[in-house]
């Protein structure tokens, strides 16, 4: 009989599920079980429990067939559960290092009390902590065992079920069971903590209760929130039920009364047009469980008059903020005043269903994947509408022939913007676009992250230099969806921009071309870079360092490299996006081009066109190297400074133990690969598999059309094939003999 059983209900929380897990599992007490409930999540939840309980013997899943709710899923977990002790766990919340051996310690030093009570801090998105503000009350009420009676102050903390542990005894003995709805906690906690007769706290912190940006239930405007009068009917009724409780009732009362005031009081709670039958119900619930004779508090009193008397009072305290706030508003510039009121113009137009505004790259031309999804749109729809967005007139010179645009912040931008259906972007649109209600925002991203991105950023201050990353999350809140390629990212995106947004598995739209392009696509891309048809192209495309000035680090040395390649070789180079117009150019790179050396490929618009006239691709650590996996040619990680890098970046796995392909830990040992063939033995393609597996699930080939069809005309589409068959970099070269 395990000393703790953990039960963890489950329903949307992928992208925090693993870290839960882990917190627990690797605990450094190891006598528990968890019992994971999958509620019918829509998402990975399901399969990533599956995946646990398959490698630890301490996981047991329940998959219900039907959503029950989080109350409900955590009964359908208690007739499993054996432990001593049972443990709420939420699957967003992690559980601190030596939380359990601390729980442990402390209920045998208090010869097993019936409910242990410990600290918590609250983890906020952006990287902040703050702990518990009443954390004191743990330490006043000493080191035995009490009631409720002598300590009171302890229902002051959080009246929640996951800051406590029950003995299981105790719970079946009394029957106590979470009832549907909202705020299921308020008739456990409640009736728990007043029916213990010994009651212990732990002033330790042992549970990292996570505040989430956007996706919190209770943070969601519903008329929901109603569950609270009956979860309070409830409480009274078990009152009722257990007259040495009775001297409780005036204590309860002022507690719903608070607590049902303070639902109203949050703007993001209640539909206004509800408010004040929330209100009405309050005050009926309140004056019906009144016990005679006791005063009513005076914050409490608006409960006995009308729900207009109640605005009143709360509009008088909001006056002097909106006084501020208009004056604020007064001062804006006259120029402001104008591109608000040619906005507000254009904003009482009807959206254009047809009209569609694409941008890449920061406004840079037609590429990348809201470039693909703008081509296959031109083929399959020509009915729709596609601007581009560009930064300047020198931008827009380099269009192709026939593409509409508009600049940046230009009178044209603000009317094709006001009125457009859809927006395509692989990088947030600025601030000032304000997302009108109908409107949809397909965000592409820029390929598999590696590295930290987003929220990710805010424990990283080195990485996240110059980098605004509340302001980066506000636009991405305009997110209607999110295109990815694998399940991976799916989780990754979830966690870095935790947004209101849909995950749609179309497959990076980029990569359509490399998955369909034909053996003669590569020999076309050389003869135009001027490469020999018949050597061997090693595409080098370092990524920027966060832990140097200016990104750039000179891990290989060019000449050299391209020299010890040999005869037969072209070496093809193709900087990070960032390192463009830096020094990195300046500092060799430019010349060993000009000289023949090298052939400096960072201009060449498409970087697909690269790939696919190139053989292997050396990288350290670019997302390109998941792109390129839909090639299935060579690919090898040159990771001499993985150490400095992770440390300063930051990653979501490690890239050496996960590979693509060959790992190299210094130069001798890179052209020792690449001189040897070792590049493309049997080792390699077995590494490579495993890795398209994981991260080219959705590339089918198909990810443009997918994105046109389903998210801009709202048809219906197949979901992405798992085949793939790509082609080689020129016909009958070596890698397709292999």
């Amino acid at each position: 009989m395990p000393r703790f059983s953990i039960i963890v209900p489950c329903f949307k929380v992928q992208g925090f599920l693993r870290e839960c897990l882990d917190s627990v599992l690797e605990q450094s007490y190891r006598d528990l079980e968890v019992i994971a409930v999958d509620d019918r999540s829509p998402d990975g939840c399901g399969a990533i429990l599956d995946e646990y309980a398959a490698r630890d013997d301490r996981v047991r899943v329940l998959h219900l067939p039907e959503n029950v709710g989080l109350g409900r899923a955590r009964n359908a977990g208690l007739p499993h559960a054996s432990g001593d002790y049972l443990f709420f766990l939420d699957s967003d919340d992690t559980l601190t290092p030596g939380a359990l051996r601390a729980m442990a310690d402390r209920l045998d030093e208090v010869a097993d009390p019936d409910v242990l009570v410990f600290d918590y801090a609250r983890t906020y998105w952006w990287g902040g902590t703050r702990r518990n503000a009443l954390a004191h009350v743990l330490a006043d009420c000493g080191d035995a065992a009490f009631t409720a009676a002598e300590h009171p102050e302890i229902l002051d903390l959080l009246m929640v079920v996951w800051n406590k542990v029950y003995r299981r005894d105790f719970v079946e003995e009394n029957g106590f069971r979470f009832p549907p709805g909202y705020y299921e906690d308020t008739p456990w906690t409640f009736p728990v903590m007043l029916s213990a007769r010994r009651v212990a706290t732990l002033d330790r912190i042992c549970l990292n209760y996570r505040q989430r940006r956007q996706g919190n239930i209770l943070s969601t405007t519903s008329r929901k929130h109603f569950d609270i009068h009956d979860q309070y009917e409830r409480v009274f009724a078990f009152v009722d039920s257990r007259p040495e409780l009775a001297s409780w009732r005036p204590y309860l009362h002022r507690k719903m009364g608070e607590h049902c005031l303070d639902i109203l009081a949050k703007p993001d709670r209640l539909p206004p047009r509800d408010r004040g039958e929330f209100f009405r119900r309050t005050a009926e619930l309140f004056a019906r469980h009144r016990p005679a004779g006791e005063p009513v508090p005076a914050g409490l009193r608006v409960l006995r008059g009308p729900y207009a008397a109640y605005v009143v009072r709360r509009q008088g305290g909001r006056a002097g903020r909106e006084l501020a706030r208009r004056a604020a508003q007064a001062r804006g510039s006259a120029a402001g005043r104008v591109r608000r009121g040619m906005g507000a113009l254009q904003a009482r137009r009807p959206l254009d269903p047809r009209l569609v505004v694409y941008s890449a790259f920061s406004h840079r031309g037609v590429l990348g994947d809201p470039g693909a999804v703008y081509r296959k749109a031109r083929e399959i729809a020509p009915h729709l509408r596609g601007v581009w967005v560009v930064r300047d007139e020198e931008t827009a010179a380099g269009l192709p022939e026939g593409v509409e645009h508009v600049l940046l912040d230009s009178p044209a931008y603000r009317r094709v913007t006001a009125r457009a259906g859809f927006f395509v972007n692989n990088v947030n649109w600025p601030g000032t676009l304000a997302k009108r209600p109908g409107s949809v925002h397909i965000h592409t991203h820029q390929g598999t992250p590696l590295k930290y991105m987003a929220a990710d950023l805010l424990d990283r201050p080195g990485a996240r230099y110059g980098v605004d990353v509340p302001q980066m999350l506000r636009r991405a809140d305009r997110w209607d969806h999110s295109l990815v390629a694998n399940p991976y990212s799916e989780l990754v995106w979830e966690r870095a921009y935790p947004c209101h947004f849909a995950s749609a598995r179309t497959g990076s739209p980029r990569n359509d071309v490399l998955v369909t392009a034909d053996a003669q696509a590569g020999a076309r891309v050389r003869a135009r870079l001027g490469i020999p048809a018949d050597h061997t192209v090693v595409l080098y495309a370092p990524t920027r360092r966060e832990y140097v000035r200016g990104g750039h680090v000179d891990r290989i040395d060019l000449a050299r490299f391209a020299a010890d390649l040999g005869e037969g070789h072209t070496l093809v180079v193709r900087l990070h996006p960032s390192l463009a117009t830096g020094h990195a150019r300046g500092t060799g790179l430019s010349d060993l081009h000009r000289r023949g050396i090298v052939v400096d490929a960072t201009d060449v618009p498409d970087v697909e066109d690269v790939m696919l006239a190139s053989d292997v691709l050396v990288t350290d650590y670019s997302a390109l190297m998941f792109d390129y996996a839909n090639l299935d040619r060579p690919i090898v990680v040159h990771a001499d400074d993985w150490g400095a890098y992770t440390a300063s970046r930051g990653t979501y796995f490690d890239i050496t133990a996960e590979a693509p392909g060959h790992v190299s830990r210094g130069y001798p040992e890179l052209v020792r690969l690449m001189n040897s063939g070792g590049w493309r033995d049997e080792e390699s393609a077995r590494l490579r598999a495993g890795f398209r597996e994981r991260f080219c699930v959705f590339d089918d080939g198909r990810a443009a059309e997918r994105v046109v069809r389903t998210l801009l005309l709202g048809e219906e589409m197949t979901g992405p094939a798992t085949l793939r068959v790509p082609a080689p970099a020129v016909a009958g070269d070596v890698l397709a003999s292999r």
